[in-house]
C-alpha cells in the first residue's frame, strides 16, 4: 500500500490485485509438505530430463527433512531438479541433492557445487551424461534436453 501511496503504483490496479491475502508458513515449518513437494517436484524434473527416476531414497528423505529450507519452495524445487541431473542410479541419493551442512553426505565434486561457475556445472553434467550412457551422444543430449547440434557445440567449447 506503501507503493500506493507514493504514486509509485496505481490504486486500481493494487485493489484489483489484492482481492485475497494468503498467509502461508515457512517450508520449515511444514515438515510434512517437503515429501510430497520433493515428489511432485521429481515428477516433473525426472519427465523434463527424460530420467527414470522413482524415489528418493531412506538417507535423501531424511536430509529433506533435516534441512532449514532458507529459500522455502523454491530452493527446494531447484534442489530436487539439481538431483535430477546429477542422479545415476534409479533414484534420488543424498549425494545427488547437494545440500551441505545439518549432517549432509555429501561427495566433495558436489558440496562445492556452489562455488562453480554455471560453464563447470555444465561441462560435469555433459561428463556425467556420457558417462552414463557409455559415450552415446544422442542419448546423453536427450537426458540433458539438448539438441545433438547444441550437445556436439559444448563438447567442443569443453574439449570433451
Amino acid at each position: 500500500m506503501a507503493d500506493v501511496e507514493a504514486g509509485k503504483f496505481r490504486r486500481d490496479l493494487y485493489f484489483r490485485l489484492n482481492t485475497v491475502e494468503i498467509s502461508l508458513p515457512a517450508l520449515r515449518d511444514r515438515l510434512e509438505d517437503i515429501p510430497v513437494l520433493g515428489r511432485h517436484f521429481l515428477r516433473l524434473h525426472a519427465e523434463r530430463y527424460r530420467k527414470s527416476l522413482s524415489n528418493f531414497s531412506a538417507a535423501a528423505d531424511q536430509l529433506l527433512l533435516r534441512h532449514p529450507w532458507p529459500g522455502n519452495v523454491r530452493e527446494l524445487d531447484h534442489t530436487v531438479e539439481r538431483a535430477v541431473l546429477m542422479a545415476d542410479s534409479d533414484q534420488i541419493e543424498a549425494d545427488d541433492l547437494g545440500l551441505v551442512g545439518v549432517g549432509a553426505a555429501t561427495s566433495l565434486a558436489i558440496a562445492g557445487i556452489e562455488q562453480l561457475t554455471m560453464e563447470e556445472i555444465e561441462k560435469l553434467l555433459i561428463k556425467k551424461a556420457l558417462d552414463r550412457y557409455s559415450g552415446n551422444v544422442r542419448r546423453a543430449a536427450e537426458a540433458l534436453g539438448l539438441s545433438r547440434s547444441t550437445f556436439y557445440r559444448r563438447l567442443q567449447e569443453f574439449g570433451l
